[in-house]
């Protein structure tokens, strides 16, 4: 190949820049390629002095690619409602390997509207000599669904190139990883949060046992049987910053997310740049529903130097023009020493943002709520699920009151900052009576957004190793762990089915965002453009495969005060 037919890359490595020159086995590489590579931001300039030494030839060390199937897992909900995130472990990852001298580049499937054949298609032009699937989602419990979109990617690879070889990350593969590896065509499952295991194989030669075997967190096969290397130890607290320096933003195609629609209520027309980034990894609380802690072996709490944290915010604000952003902590405000100094800075720095974060009814005080407001934080977001204290004793979720609730939900409004409850129904000790309880509540305490889930036992949590043990009837493919698809198939409950809970979780969402009473709230709160937005996402219907009939009036109508 001629050195025009090259593409120079520049990336980061011991310290200093390198220029690197990739080719691949064609003799044309796509712009679209060279662009994802490169990232905007890659300095283009030979003779700046970067310390850069003579290209080489070199293959891609690694291509991270984030899998995409949202029409299938949103319905038509992922045309203009549903937000699209950057994929975080996706750019985490890519940025550690960038940091420990490794070429990487980054496919962000649902971000660029990618089927799993047209990603397949473009593999050639990158030529990794690997390529990690990520899968994660929008929040840990979306790990699952987002399998069916790995797994279509995974074949069409191996179809295309049964050579290629294919690492599977993320939530649910850590969960399950012996199955995953019989079930997926891949060649490797990490069991752990990647780094470790990604590195570790690079430095292999990904074919022989004795290599393999040496490869911390790698299930891989030995003579057609799934074998386990050894545990991968975490990453420290006091180590995240330098072994997870932040997202690789410049090589995602950040024009292309959009915030949550209510994260936008007041500007719904203004969901663009968006973006969302971690401060901490884990939680160290025990819902036995809950799932995020697969990854990492465990329950436990870790976060990023605020210092450090602070550096990100910059970037997104000053480089990209970010305003909207999402902590997509499972529990931010836990530790004070770590929010409330990230508050600080925040507001220090002045950037103006629209913040939205995660907590809990028994972690969130009064002292807390002027720093969250000063810092940007518009929204907090409340895992309230059920009225219920004997239904959420059942799934060992806190030891708070509904008076409680209310309370803090009140407290919460009255420091400027709007409230999203999140509510589930079909736990296992739910009946209609306990469900149409806590949707009266959610209408009761009239915050400004409501998720309304179905119960569900994700692989990873208490509530699926309890299923499995019992016999229950789970969804037959990943798809059917999303809460939107045709195929989502809730748990039934000790009284009602799961069809049954499924339409009474349909239904509830209607009688909640049709309601005259929460209408006239958004138009008094956030104006008119808002109002019409809520009243056209109201049209959408979910086709369900799995919906049953429900009882006469069940759930019944409730009226919401108007403000």
């Amino acid at each position: 190949m001629a050195a025009a037919d090259a593409l120079v890359v520049w990336m980061f490595g011991h310290r200093k820049l390198h220029k690197q020159r990739l080719v691949s086995d064609d003799d044309t590489l796509s712009r679209h390629a060279c662009a994802r590579i490169l990232g905007k931001n890659a300095p283009l300039d030979p003779s700046a002095d970067i310390g850069y030494h003579e290209p080489v030839v070199k293959k891609l060390d690694a291509l991270i690619i984030n899998p995409g199937a949202l029409e299938s897992i949103y319905q038509e909900l992922s045309r203009t409602i549903a937000a699209v995130e950057p994929p975080i472990w996706t750019a985490l990852l890519a940025n550690h390997l960038r940091h420990k001298g490794y070429s990487v580049a980054i496919m962000d499937c649902e971000g660029e509207w990618l089927s799993a054949p047209e990603a397949a298609a473009r593999i050639a032009a990158y030529d990794p000599r690997l390529i990690v699937v990520a899968v994660y989602g929008q929040q840990p419990s979306a790990s699952t669904q987002n399998m069916h979109g790995a797994g279509l990617l995974c074949k069409a690879i191996k179809q295309l190139d049964p050579d290629r070889k294919i690492l599977l990350v993320g939530g649910h593969v850590a969960a399950l990883p012996e199955q995953t590896l019989r079930e997926e065509a891949a060649d490797f499952v990490c069991q752990g949060e990647g780094p470790a295991t990604i590195r570790g194989l690079l430095e292999s030669d990904m074919e022989t046992p004795e290599h393999l075997a040496r490869v911390p967190g790698l299930w891989h096969r030995k003579d057609g049987q799934p074998v386990f290397s050894s545990p991968a130890r975490l990453i420290g607290s006091e180590e995240l910053s330098a072994e997870l320096p932040g997202m690789a933003w410049d090589i995602l195609p950040m024009k292309n997310y959009r915030a949550h629609n209510w994260h936008c209520f007041g500007h719904i027309s203004q969901r663009q740049p968006y973006a969302s980034l971690y401060t901490s990894l884990g939680c160290p609380f025990h819902c036995s529903f809950c799932c995020i802690n697969a990854p990492f072996g465990g329950s436990g709490f870790r976060h990023w130097d605020p210092a450090f944290t602070i550096t990100q915010f910059d970037l997104l604000a000053e480089q990209y023009g970010v305003r909207n952003v999402k902590i997509a902590d499972e529990m931010f405000v836990l530790k004070e020493r770590h929010f409330l100094e990230l508050c600080r800075l925040l507001k220090d720095h002045n950037h103006g943002f629209n913040i939205w974060a995660y907590s809990r009814i028994d972690t969130v005080k009064p002292g807390h709520l002027r720093a969250l407001k000063d810092a940007g934080v518009n929204w907090l977001v409340l895992g309230i699920e059920s009225h219920s204290k004997y239904v959420r004793d059942g799934v060992t979720k806190g030891r708070f009151t509904g008076e409680d609730i209310a309370r803090v939900v009140r407290q919460i409004q009255e420091a400027g900052i709007q409230v999203m409850g999140n509510y589930i129904f079909g736990l296992p000790d739910d009946d209609f009576d306990s469900m149409q309880v806590t949707l009266d509540m959610a209408i009761d305490l009239k915050t400004e957004w409501a998720n309304f889930y179905s119960a569900m036992a994700y692989p990873g949590s208490q509530l699926y190793q309890f299923a499995v043990a019992n016999q229950w009837r789970l969804p037959e493919t990943w798809l059917g762990y999303s809460q939107h698809a045709r195929e989502t198939l809730p748990l039934p409950t000790k009284h009602v089915s799961a069809g049954e809970v499924l339409a009474f979780r349909d239904r509830a969402w209607e009688i909640y965002f049709t309601n005259p009473g929460y209408l006239s709230c958004v138009k008094a709160k956030f104006g008119e453009e808002t109002l019409q937005h809520v009243v056209e996402m109201t049209r959408y219907k979910l086709k369900r495969k799995f919906a049953a009939p429900l009882p006469d009036a069940v759930p019944q109508r409730r009226a919401f005060a108007a403000p």
